[in-house]
Formats: C-alpha cells, structure tokens, sequence
C-alpha cells in the first residue's frame, strides 16, 4: 500500500499534536509518512523539527520544493490564515484537514471550498468532537433528539484569542448538534460578554429547529473548571455524554416520570462520578463505549478517506455550516448588547 506523505501547517498546540499523531501512527506500521512541518516563525519551525526529527520550513513554496510530493495535510495555523494557507496546498494536490472553525468568515470558507472543488482535493474540518467515542456510541442509540443541553466550559489560557468563545469551544457541539438533529435552524436567541479579552469569553445560546428540537448551549473559557458534556432528551430517553470521560448514560424516562430534567441531570452526574446506580426504582445503564484518543481516530479518519477518495466523516461544508452558524450567534449577541446597552463587543 502506498505511504501517504504529509506535512503538518502551523506548530503551535494543536500542530504539534497533530505532528504527534502522525508519528506515532507512522512508528506503528501505518502506511503514512510524515515529511515536514511549516510554520512562519522560525523558532516554532526549528523547535518543531527538531523535536520530531523532521525537516522544518518558513514557506510552504520552501517546503513543497524540498521534500517531494505531498498527498495530505494539517492546516492548524491561525484561524484567520485558514484560506491563504489552503489555497495554495489544494492548488498543488494535497488534500487538507483543516483545523475548526474552517476560517474566520463565510468569504474565507467559500473560496477554500471552492479551490477544493476546482482541483479535485479533499477538506475535512477539524471538528474533533466528531470521533469522541462517545458520540459515536450515542449516534447508536439516537432516534428522535428533542432537546439538547451542552455545556462546554474551560479556565482561561491565551490559547485561541483570535476568535470569540463561539469559535473557539461552542462551535464543537453546534457541528455535533446539527450533525444530530438534521434539520434546519428557525431561531437564534444568544447573549454573551467578554471578560479577560477583548471578545466574548462566555455565552448562552437557545436554538430552535424546525423539525421542533430545542437545544442550549452555553459556553465559557474563564470558568474555574474544565467541564465537557452533551445532555439530550427522546422519546422514553434521556441522555447525558461526557466527553472527557468518554462515557454515556441513559435513563429510562417512563421510569423516571414525574422528575425535572435538573433531577435526570444530578441522578445522571451522581453515577458518573461514582460509578453506582443511583436509584433502584430508575432504569439506568451506561451504554458501552469503545476508548480511543479523539485526534487519533480523526486523523486516521481523514488518511482513510485520501487513500479511498470517499467523502470525509466531517466535510468542508460541514465546517461552513457550524462556521455559519456560529456566526449568526454572534449577530445575535452583539443585537442583545446593543439592546441592553451592552454594546462595543469585538467582533
């Protein structure tokens, strides 16, 4: 079989993660070979290349003229770079998994799509959630999702301040929602407000789709604890995924009658903290769920759809739908803000 050459884009956090990734599935017999890593600021660059034993470059010309064909790619450069990056790489035959959000404008997303769709490549957007084995064990289970909560919280760092908290922690469960639901957005109600930077840190979003579902988000990058968790109510079920633990409880709601989604919720976190039913007179079970590290499974996902030419579990367009959604929350918010008098939201 043949190896898959590729070059990972960017080497900060998340390139350097993805150059991991891709070392370890090349030691482990993987039919991929990992050849470089480009990164503008030459400390990142030579940094990078030497602590993955790989030639490091400046440019992506410099790269793509010394180290021979490259089929595939990481793009995990700055938001804001995503199209400029992608352009030329598509242009010259590789295929991208490009980190989320798929850009910083629907503009930006357009012309990636675009230039994708004119040189015959493929894009995979970097919804890492996506491959969360949780998710995957509840896509088993799911019937007919009615409401969902997801609450998507972290302490701050000075990770990722190129973009709001919408793009940078919500738009995960708006792609996995929306994956979910399968049906269109009718209404957007949101507010949120910046706290240790200049855009919004913390929001709370409610969407309504037309198919009925309801669905609340909140996110937050200045909490004081790391939380990751995915709740949602069918017909007899109610759900509760968290994504750190990778694990996933169902309720038998007929059972539980008579008791709020706040008391589903505690009995819920109760046994995943603890591992115990909660109550004998509920039908609870935690559903198997196969571990895997999240980014391990994504890349070999996208390597899987290089080498078979097959559509990617998450597509190009899938990033432009959570990025345009994602972006209409945002309108959202600044309409409240002026509303309120809040106003003056960086945008």
């Amino acid at each position: 079989m043949q190896q898959q050459r590729v070059v990972v884009v960017g080497a900060g956090v998340f390139g350097r993660n993805h150059l991991r990734v891709y070392q370890d599935l090349q030691a482990s017999g993987a039919p991929v070979q990992l050849v470089g890593v480009v990164d503008a600021q030459p400390e990142a660059a030579a940094r990078a290349a030497a602590d993955f034993s790989l030639p490091g470059f400046t440019s992506l010309a410099e790269c793509l003229a010394a180290v021979g064909p490259v089929h595939a790619a990481s793009v995990c450069v700055p938001t804001v770079h995503h199209a400029s990056v992608a352009e030329p790489l598509l242009a010259a035959g590789v295929d991208l998994l490009i980190e989320k959000p798929l850009a910083g404008t629907l503009q930006d997303a357009d012309r990636i799509l675009a230039a994708a769709r004119q040189h015959g490549r493929i894009v995979q957007t970097g919804h890492l959630e996506r491959f969360n084995p949780a998710v995957t064990a509840a896509r088993r289970v799911l019937h007919q999702p009615m409401f969902f909560e997801s609450h998507r919280l972290s302490v701050f760092t000075p990770r990722s301040l190129d973009v709001d908290v919408v793009l940078d922690l919500m738009i995960h469960d708006l792609d996995i929602v929306l994956s979910l639901v399968g049906s269109p957005v009718t209404e957007v109600r949101a507010v949120g407000l910046p706290v240790l930077s200049p855009k919004v840190d913390i929001a709370n979003v409610r969407l309504e789709f037309a198919n009925g579902c309801v669905a609340n988000f909140t996110a937050s990058r200045v909490s004081t604890e790391r939380v990751r968790k995915l709740r949602f109510f069918q017909p007899h079920q109610y759900l509760s995924l968290d994504f750190a633990r990778q694990d996933l409880l169902m309720i038998d709601v007929t059972a539980a009658a008579g008791l709020s989604m706040e008391q589903l919720a505690a009995l819920a976190a109760m046994a995943q903290a603890s591992g115990q039913h909660p109550s004998a007179g509920l039908s609870l079970k935690k559903l198997p769920v196969e571990p895997g590290e999240p980014l391990r499974l994504e890349l070999q996902a996208f390597l899987d759809a290089v080498r078979h030419r097959q559509p990617p579990l998450v597509s190009g367009d899938d990033g432009r739908a959570a990025l345009q959604l994602a972006l209409e929350i945002n309108t959202a918010i600044a309409d409240h803000a002026a509303r309120t008098g809040l106003g003056g939201l960086q945008r």
